[in-house]
């Protein structure tokens, strides 16, 4: 683009010299009006580059397959996992899995990926093999350009299952993560024994204190094409605001952590993923209502909240997840509890308060679900 405008200047200095030679009136107004046409060409050429740019993106992100070595193993505090891909609904999914006994499977939310678990997945490996994929799109999963909403992410995780031969599973679901989750739940019920939802206000729920609307980014995500615009080269600028606004405890998501995280939303058309689901946010409102009305919930489910959120002002009264579950009538055997000095980021903020309530909710389980 640098040498694109140089040789544009140069070649307007050069015609501006010779134009100097002559001492014409009508020449120069004629130079001048297309001087001004050309101009605008170059204007709209610039414009019409920026999209391309991105419409670039996307096809690349669309064609690469992620590139991944099968069996990679590697430890977290002394427990070991090991990083696979697998063909599920017409997608490459990866995931990570280890541990042993009955099968949970943690399905992480936005702006994060499979990583989000690190803190508990040790200490749950211990009594429990333990499924954590990359949600389509994101992380090392191939982004497809559509099928972001949560029956279609739902069917990839349900595929994914299946093929590791999974009968019953105890499922888990923080952010996005969690319509994905509450949307497997409601589709196949008898997959799953007990269902973990964390932070995430339902589509089709309306926030009366927030003009029914939600959180300003959800409708700036749902733009088509000027998020992925504006964002393009500033993904870490942006996300962290996330990760630092939505915390209680700032710190708990280090930089190292971060950089983690946006070395995958920087990748061709990561964020575009992300965004994606937000804009799948109209179906899964027809679809939490449909579903709540022909396939309500009856198995267990425990809903957690954080309590402060430090970028919306402080403490926010109640449950928005609870109370979004209870006017969706989205299920009917609902426990909840509000997690204390903990943001929206909860596995990372409180591990260890999390860990507890999984270890009630679930109890002592080591049938074998395949």
């Amino acid at each position: 683009m640098a040498q694109k405008i140089t040789i544009i200047f140069i070649t307007y200095q050069l015609v501006y010299f010779k134009m100097n030679e002559k001492d014409n009136f009508s020449f120069h107004f004629s130079f001048s009006r297309t001087l001004i046409f050309f101009m605008i060409i170059f204007a709209i050429f610039i414009v019409v580059s920026s999209l391309s740019l991105n419409i670039n993106h996307i096809a690349i992100a669309q064609q690469q397959q992620p590139l991944f070595i099968e069996d990679i193993s590697f430890d977290i505090d002394n427990v070991t996992f090991s990083h696979h891909m697998a063909s599920v609904n017409g997608i490459q999914m990866h995931y990570v899995i280890g541990g042993k006994g009955d099968p949970i499977v943690l399905l992480h939310g936005w702006p994060q990926t499979w990583y989000a678990w690190r803190h508990i997945m040790p200490a749950l490996a211990k009594n429990y093999t333990l499924i954590v994929p990359d949600l389509r799109g994101l992380g090392d999963s191939s982004k497809p350009p559509t099928g972001y909403d949560g029956k279609t992410t739902a069917e990839d995780i349900y595929q994914l299952v299946s093929q590791l031969g999974f009968k019953q599973i105890f499922l888990i679901g923080h952010d996005i993560g969690a319509q994905t989750a509450y949307s497997y739940a409601a589709v196949h019920p008898n997959n799953v024994r007990k269902l973990v939802i964390m932070e995430l206000t339902f589509p089709g729920y309306m926030l009366p204190s927030l003009g029914g609307t939600g959180r300003w980014w959800v409708s700036f995500h749902q733009t088509p094409d000027i998020p992925e615009i504006l964002v393009q080269g500033k993904e870490q600028e942006y996300l962290t605001w996330f990760y630092k606004g939505l915390a209680y405890n700032p710190s708990a998501i280090t930089q190292a952590d971060i950089d983690e995280f946006v070395s995958h939303y920087s990748d061709p058309g990561g964020m575009r993923a992300g965004f994606e689901y937000y804009r799948a946010f109209p179906q899964d409102a027809k679809d939490n209502i449909e579903l709540a009305a022909t396939a309500k919930l009856t198995i267990p489910l425990l809903v957690l909240s954080g309590d402060i959120y430090p970028a919306l002002g402080g403490d926010i009264p109640g449950s928005m997840t609870l109370n979004s579950i209870q006017s969706l009538a989205l299920a009917t055997n609902v426990q909840s509890v509000i997690v204390p000095y903990s943001g929206h980021w909860i596995p990372e903020e409180r591990p260890d308060f999390l860990l507890d309530q999984l270890s009630k909710f679930f109890g002592n389980s080591n049938n074998d679900s395949k």
